[in-house]
């Protein structure tokens, strides 16, 4: 399988090439355009409250969590593609943006301890990209991806709410493409496809996503803490309240820390979180 760039195998996590070389193209693609609607329906689905942290596990470029700091939140973003993170630093910078910050870390060993009121990780952003290329070496029966849901749920303050976005399984075999490999073993998808970056340049890439249940979810939910309250069938720009389907892209997992509000401790986590 081909590296997305020109980074050598095993030099750090594939999506880092991805994000070098797409820059702001990222921001090009139709799945980024339905942020306002997504941030609107997880205030809604969150009880989000001006002024209560937030914490955007695999933020990308910032586009959810700028709009979030735009309806008063204070949001902490991180990403472990320093190119999305410095995009995301100067978007908000430009609109004064204070109450945004961005941090490069690894969405696998985050360190954050009881400090926000909310997480989410949405379109992939971080739960569901830990196969491939980079991918931690998972011990025992621990799913690939149940060290971001861990970190998840440890950042949060108890009863703190969580949103996370995720691939469905079901779609992604019944629309399986000529381009893509499933493993049906781990449940990740391989992509072969070709992203253009602002230049206009086409790069060969290969992309893995681990897709899931609904049933999954809950029970990975479950073992790392968190007390799962629903589960949606979403798309990019349509995130609403709707039942689980075999014909939507994604499942919007919520849930909740057990226990009752109560003052976090924050920690010191600097801005290269989880880094070796």
């Amino acid at each position: 399988m081909s590296e997305p760039s020109g980074r050598a195998a095993g030099d750090g996590h594939w999506f880092e090439a991805f994000a070098d070389h797409l820059g702001e193209a990222y921001l090009r693609y139709s799945f980024t355009k339905g942020t306002e609607q997504e941030v609107s329906a997880l205030v809604d689905l969150l009880r989000l409250e001006p002024g209560e942290r937030v914490l955007d596990v695999g933020c990308g470029p910032g586009r959810h969590a700028l709009a979030l700091a735009r309806r008063g939140l204070r949001v902490v973003g991180v990403d472990i593609s320093s190119t999305f993170v410095e995009l995301a630093r100067t978007a908000a910078a430009a609109e004064g943006l204070d109450h945004a910050s961005f941090v490069v870390g690894d969405a696998r060993r985050l360190c954050f301890d009881g400090e926000f009121d909310a997480v989410i990780s949405l379109c992939q952003g971080a739960f569901g990209l830990s196969g491939g290329p980079g991918s931690s070496v998972v011990p025992g029966p621990r799913e690939l991806d149940e060290p971001v849901l861990q970190g998840i749920a440890d950042a949060l303050r108890p009863g703190g709410r969580a949103a996370i976005s995720a691939f469905s399984a079901y779609f992604q075999v019944r629309f399986l493409e000529e381009t893509d490999a499933f493993d049906a073993l781990l449940g990740i998808n391989l992509e072969r496809t070709s992203l253009r970056n602002t230049e206009g340049i086409e790069l060969p890439s290969d992309l893995w996503t681990t897709c899931f249940t609904p049933r999954e979810l809950r029970l990975l939910a479950r073992v790392v803490g968190l007390e799962p309250t629903a589960i949606h069938g979403v798309s990019p720009g349509a995130y609403r309240p709707d039942p689980p389907s075999l014909d939507v892209h994604e499942f919007l997992l919520l849930a909740r820390k057990p226990g009752e509000p109560q003052t976090g401790i924050e920690t010191d986590c600097d801005e290269t979180i989880g880094r070796d």
